[in-house]
């Protein structure tokens, strides 16, 4: 009997080979549809990385233009920006009270002069403009000196005529009466004056001195650069210079002590004979004075060294080093133009020396005027430190303002409570103890001044940092005066120079 074998497979197919075919095909659909997928899902993969990409790059392009794109114009690196000045003359910079501080003289060649009516008073606030650069505020103001908003008919009418528009104005929140106030009480100290509103952070005045006559920084500059020239006139010593803080820094060695002994530092109790001795070493109190028995808040007042050597012995070494750092030493500061940080070096390893020196603000620690001043206004705004700024606002040439510039919170750097603890000290330091040059009928401070060694056979720094009213402030100053002696003498002085102008000022009307 013949066999048919296409009985199953088909014409000369043996049978079974249709079945064979029928799962050969399944399986090669079943790869087929996985190699799709999973070229989809690379696909899938590739779209949402380019999405996320796409969206990242306009999130940043937003957050830019928002935020960083003026600054990024407005560097004084941007060699671009200066070509605005071939149709905008540059525009003046105006104090808080009004008085031009900066102006672009335009002679009737069309010669511009970058002018400064006061000189050298504010050449290190408010800077300089010319050949060799921009400093202050004609560098962080730049962007907007060289912006024009006047009327769109008239700019176009001008660039018609080939006639430059008029560059806006920056309005600074300094203070030309308190700034000659303060540079009139420094007198012919080197040093530096900084003060600022501790509840919004508007710097209101900044004197360093030795400066120079913004006028003429061009024919100065190569003496002003002299290896020879000692006298660093070009540094800003209110946010630059960096000196041992003396006993302004009993401050934090106070308050380090009260958080180490919260239950016991008011039974802290030390008797001071003008002599401090320990392990064969000996700490004076300013001119060897004998304070007798002292109490924590007394030997605050009276800056006795004693005692708080004393203190500084008993201290965690880490944990101070800690608090140092969360109030801004060793850290950044929340300021836009040029300074240089503070130092806190000691550390667990300390040896004796080291502790008792650091305590009373010697040592190792450096410390800038700027930093100085944002500490005590920090204690002064309940511990709340404002970020520092010195341009109020920006308007164009018709008065009218183009750009307001707010109050911002940098955040705390200690406690309500921390903050009252220090203010007490401060304000027995002034009603009882060395900063009694603030005592007046007229308002009530707080402060702490301080008088810091710096090198043998020489005179001491002389210090003050407060605030004014005590109880409300309104104004907060640092003063160092270098060379000048004891704060009380000095120092403190200055700063009631200071204050005396501000309330004047206010109480007439002034602002």
């Amino acid at each position: 009997m013949k066999r048919d074998d296409t009985a199953a497979g088909g014409k000369g197919r043996p049978a079974g080979f249709a079945g064979f075919k029928g799962f050969k095909g399944k399986k090669a659909k079943k790869e087929k549809k996985e190699i799709k997928g999973r070229a989809d899902g690379k696909i899938m993969g590739i779209a949402y990385m380019v999405t996320a990409v796409f969206i990242a790059m306009a999130v940043y392009f937003g957050w830019f233009i928002q935020f960083e794109s003026e600054n990024v114009i407005g560097s004084p690196y941007n060699a671009r920006l200066d070509r605005f000045s071939d149709r905008i003359v540059r525009g003046r910079i105006v104090s808080s009270d009004g008085q031009t501080l900066a102006e672009t003289i335009v002679a009737a060649d069309g010669t511009e002069t970058r002018g400064c009516p006061f000189g050298s008073l504010f050449v290190h606030a408010v800077g300089y403009c010319g050949l060799n650069g921009r400093t202050g505020l004609e560098a962080q103001a730049n962007y907007y000196l060289l912006s024009s908003h006047v009327n769109l008919l008239e700019k176009v009418f001008r660039e018609l005529k080939g006639v430059k528009s008029p560059g806006d104005q920056a309005v600074a929140t300094l203070d030309a009466d308190l700034q000659r106030a303060a540079a009139d009480a420094l007198g012919s100290h080197a040093g530096a004056v900084i003060a600022m509103e501790p509840d919004t952070g508007k710097i209101l005045a900044m004197v360093s001195q030795p400066g120079f006559d913004a006028n003429q920084v061009d024919e100065m500059w190569e003496a002003l650069i002299s290896p020879d020239n000692t006298s660093a006139q070009l540094l800003n010593r209110a946010t630059q210079g960096r000196y041992p803080p003396g006993s302004t820094f009993k401050i934090l060695t106070a308050l380090e002590y009260m958080r180490e002994n919260p239950d016991t530092w008011q039974d802290f109790t030390f008797h001071c004979t003008g002599v401090f001795q320990s392990g064969g070493y000996a700490i004076k109190c300013f001119h060897s004075e004998a304070h007798g028995d002292q109490n924590l808040i007394q030997a605050f007042a009276n800056s006795c060294n004693g005692a708080f050597a004393q203190i500084g012995l008993s201290l965690d070494a880490g944990r101070f080093k800690s608090l140092a750092e969360s109030v801004l030493f060793n850290s950044p500061l929340p300021y836009s133009m040029p300074y240089n940080e503070s130092s806190f070096v000691m550390d667990e390893g300390a040896d004796e020396w080291e502790r008792l020196q650091t305590a009373i603000g010697q040592g190792k620690t450096q410390m800038t005027p700027l930093h100085n001043l944002l500490l005590i206004a920090a204690i002064a705004n309940g511990g709340t430190l404002m970020k520092p700024y010195m341009i109020d606002h920006v308007e164009n040439v018709g008065g009218q303002t183009i750009r307001k510039f707010l109050p911002s919170a940098y955040g705390s750097l200690m406690s309500a409570s921390d903050a009252a603890f220090l203010a007490e000290l401060l304000k027995q330091a002034v009603e009882n103890g060395t900063g009694s040059a603030l005592k007046t009928d007229r308002y009530t401070a707080a402060g702490k001044t301080g008088s810091a060694e710096f090198e043998t056979g020489k005179e001491t720094h002389s210090w003050f940092v407060g605030y004014a009213p005590a109880d409300n402030p309104a104004i907060a100053i640092c003063v160092i005066a270098e060379t000048a002696g004891s704060g009380g003498r000095v120092a403190a002085p200055v700063a009631r120079a200071v204050f005396d102008a501000y309330f004047a000022k206010r109480q007439g009307g002034g602002g």
